[in-house]
């Protein structure tokens, strides 16, 4: 086995032993990068040959010197007899809507494309005080706004390992194609409305989006405050729980993480899965979207692979001593993508009035006779599609004669899906649900620019996820076999407020019973013939 595919914890066993020298970990990690991920992300226009059009395209920029640092620190330290750290030597890239001291983050946008961060944020910092190294920052949709990496700013925009003709998702779209494609074990992604859980569901890889505020937002760029988490991706459920493990926990300058103690992910691991309940909804077995010529409400169900592959999960779980109780209602999940456009918006709509030409980022060239048509031109300039149609909308439906009509009904809708899993989840209700099993993703990966340029039908691609967004409860996605085309499904478990370690422990049990299963011996594309080191 090259270092390239061994595990976070394995990597980090092996250099806090001595077996391995970070600094190789890391040179193995460069020459993985070089081999398959093509040219990085630029605001140049580049001309891609057919060769170059098929590479993965995960990364903005590759932070080498900075991984060789870090892992040369790492070494030293364990030469010291030093304790180097939970993740010593673990190749780590890093979604770049984080804030990283003497690095440039974008946000994949034009607006702020030359920005250098004066300091780490704390999920970035907690995971390289454990002893990771950050191999670079990952390309993402523009200031997160997409689901499918498309809309970034830095082309080419990101491909889907198993298939490069596909889309990776998004917003994370280049963390987790980062994993799948073995060039780093862990990513560190936000997800908003599904930006970790979709992608990692396309890429076949885990992703965890935790309760709100168990990780600090500090050094995030925000797109909407009330509902960005960050959260890790890793290619099993032990490196996801590895990671939180390390990033949990309050942050004195951040008011919005959560100071209730950090259970050990890592020991619920170990324990059965015999005697939990866990739940099937029918409200999870279709989309529904607006006609938007008639008003009338759409229905369309999942596709058939990925509604078997949540069956398949159910009666594997049931085996290993879990009770699955069905027709779990969850009837207010339908209306999590229209209450979504609504308080998103509003809130990215505010976040991104900071970006204005002044203070930094980008400046328009052009002669200006007054401030607000610098303004103007700084931010048409500045900014792409998505984010001005945020701004817009956002903007338009928090005005004094629309309010009324749009933001104070969604945020009373949002109280409603919010209650809906206060219910299921109440030990002393008819449920009493340990996890709540779903599809994550409505199909498999779409192809690239099937649906880009559609903002309405592409944000129902988070129709599964976005809900637990709006209660603010963990989500968990893991690979639960692949399409008749070869592309990954991923199956979601949702759990009850902070009990990040009840569904880490579902996953890992279901992972350990499928461990045999024929594809989940297959490889992404890119990963197939590769010599690597």
């Amino acid at each position: 086995m090259s270092l390239t595919q061994l595990s976070a914890f394995e990597v980090a066993r092996k250099v806090r032993s001595g077996e391995l020298k970070a600094s190789d970990v890391a040179q193995a990690a460069l020459a993985q990068i070089s081999a398959i991920d093509g040219v990085p992300g630029s605001l140049e226009p580049v001309s891609l040959s057919p060769d170059e059009e098929s590479k993965v395209h995960a990364f903005i920029q590759v932070t080498q010197d900075l991984a060789l640092a870090q892992a040369e620190k790492v070494d030293q330290k364990i030469a010291n007899g030093e304790e180097p750290g939970l993740l010593a030597g673990v190749p780590l890239s890093v979604k770049d809507i984080f804030c990283v001291e003497g690095t440039r983050t974008t946000a994949a946008s034009k607006i702020i494309a030359n920005f250098m961060s004066p300091y780490t944020a704390t999920s970035v910092k907690r995971l390289t005080d454990a002893g990771a190294l950050i191999l670079g920052k990952v390309n993402l949709d523009e200031f997160t706004f997409g689901s499918s990496n498309e809309s970034s700013a830095f082309q080419p925009s990101t491909n889907n390992p198993w298939q490069t003709e596909y889309v990776p998702g998004g917003s994370s779209g280049g963390s987790a194609a980062s994993v799948a494609s073995e060039e780093v074990a862990l990513s560190l992604g936000t997800d908003t409305g599904g930006s970790i859980r979709q992608p990692a569901a396309f890429c076949g890889v885990v992703g965890l989006k935790p309760s709100y505020g168990r990780v600090s937002r500090l050094g995030l760029i925000a797109f909407a405050s009330s509902l960005d988490c960050p959260g890790p991706l890793s290619r099993n459920v032990r490196d996801t729980a590895l990671m939180l493990q390390v990033m949990a926990g309050v942050d004195p300058q951040d008011s919005t993480s959560s100071t209730l103690p950090v259970g050990n992910y890592l020991d619920a691991l170990e324990q059965d899965l015999k005697g939990l309940r866990i739940g099937l909804s029918p409200d999870y077995e279709a989309i529904y979207y607006p006609d938007l010529e008639s008003g009338e409400l759409h229905t369309e169900p999942v596709q058939k692979e990925v509604h078997d592959a949540v069956l398949r999960a159910a009666e594997i779980l049931a085996k290993a001593g879990a009770e699955i109780i069905e027709n779990v209602p969850m009837p207010n999940t339908r209306y999590g993508i229209p209450t979504y456009f609504v308080i998103s918006r509003v809130e990215a709509a505010s976040n991104l009035h900071r970006f204005d030409g002044v203070k930094y980022g980008y400046r328009t060239p052009e002669n200006v006779n007054n401030l607000n048509e610098l303004y103007r031109r700084s931010r048409a300039e500045g900014f792409g599609l998505e984010p001005k149609l945020r701004i817009l909308m956002g903007m338009y439906v928090s005005a004094a004669e629309h309010a009324s009509d749009y933001y104070q009904k969604a945020l009373k809708v949002r109280t409603m899906i919010r209650s809906d899993f206060e219910q299921v989840f109440d030990p002393g209700g008819a449920y009493r649900l340990d996890a709540l099993l779903t599809p994550t993703t409505a199909t498999t990966a779409f192809k690239r620019k099937a649906v880009y340029g559609n903002s309405v039908l592409m944000q129902y691609s988070d129709q599964m996820t976005v809900a637990s967004n709006h209660a603010g409860v963990p989500a968990l996605t893991l690979p639960g076999g692949l399409d008749e085309n070869g592309l990954p499904i991923g199956i979601q478990l949702i759990g009850n407020d902070f009990r990040e370690d009840m569904i880490l422990r579902i996953g890992h049990g279901f992972e350990q019973l499928t461990a045999d299963e024929t594809w989940r011996k297959a490889r992404p594309q890119v990963l197939q013939g590769e010599v690597k080191a």
